[in-house]
């Protein structure tokens, strides 16, 4: 599929408001930080190098950074307004040349990329934002360019097998939205985010769990391990063998 057909959902009020998503989706943040955990433990004595997909503002890159001090990364993000406020954040680590930040779609960027360069590839919320038949070529990719033994960190929505669970998660969800914004009295920002969240929902990019792990062994992963879930929100990390 050509990286053209995908469709970049973080411009305008979106990603002008993404400064909420601590209220929003506060799992957007616990996750980042344990996916900056996990990537400190990968051999500790050796500087590593990493691919973020959807860095966005910066929330996972500045945890991975701060987490270690052995690190270089790659972030790329197709918004540009969100990577202008992903440049303003983290000018620092840049300018270091711990960090390159790349606007452009997931799957242009892992192609450019070699095989087998990467320890880690890493997203927090970004995948499940996909077309699936895009998902299964990104998917394709990483596992190419992971080392043997690397890892995907994947921080995402999830959804559970079950129907009548999943439908009752996505009406919590939709009924946290409306609180936090009545809350701070952004009614405006409320469509965009119901909109967004319907389209995570429709059938050409909603994420059941059992059905995505079933892809990732089909591509060739291994030793897959839930470490987080609450609702759709999901951790799973994912070893190239």
């Amino acid at each position: 599929m050509s990286p053209d057909s995908t469709e970049n959902n973080f411009e305008g009020p979106i990603a002008s408001s993404y400064d909420l998503i601590n209220l929003i989706s506060p799992n957007t943040i616990s996750i980042a930080k344990r996916i900056g955990e996990i990537v400190s433990s990968l051999n500790p004595k050796e500087e590593i190098v990493g691919f973020e997909i959807g860095c966005g503002t910066g929330i996972c890159t500045v945890e991975l950074l701060k987490k270690r001090d052995k690190i270089k990364i790659t972030a790329i993000d197709s918004s540009s307004d969100m990577l202008d406020q992903a440049r303003k954040n983290l000018g620092d680590e840049i300018k270091k040349g711990r960090l390159s930040i790349v606007e452009t779609d997931a799957l242009t960027a892992l192609i450019k990329t070699p095989s087998s360069s990467m320890d880690f590839v890493a997203s927090n919320f970004t995948i499940h934002n996909f077309d699936g038949e895009y998902r299964i070529d990104v998917l394709t990719e990483i596992m190419r360019v992971l080392k043997a033994g690397g890892l995907f960190i994947n921080g995402d929505r999830y959804a559970s097998d079950d129907k009548l669970s999943q439908l009752a998660d996505t009406q919590k969800t939709i009924s946290r939205l409306f609180k936090v914004f009545r809350k701070i009295n952004r009614i405006d920002l409320l469509e965009e985010w119901i909109l967004h969240l319907m389209r995570d929902e429709s059938p050409s990019h909603i994420m059941y769990l059992t059905h995505s792990i079933g892809q990732l062994k089909e591509l060739g992963f291994s030793d897959y391990f839930i470490d987080f879930r609450d609702g759709t929100d999901t951790l799973i990390i994912i070893h190239k063998p």
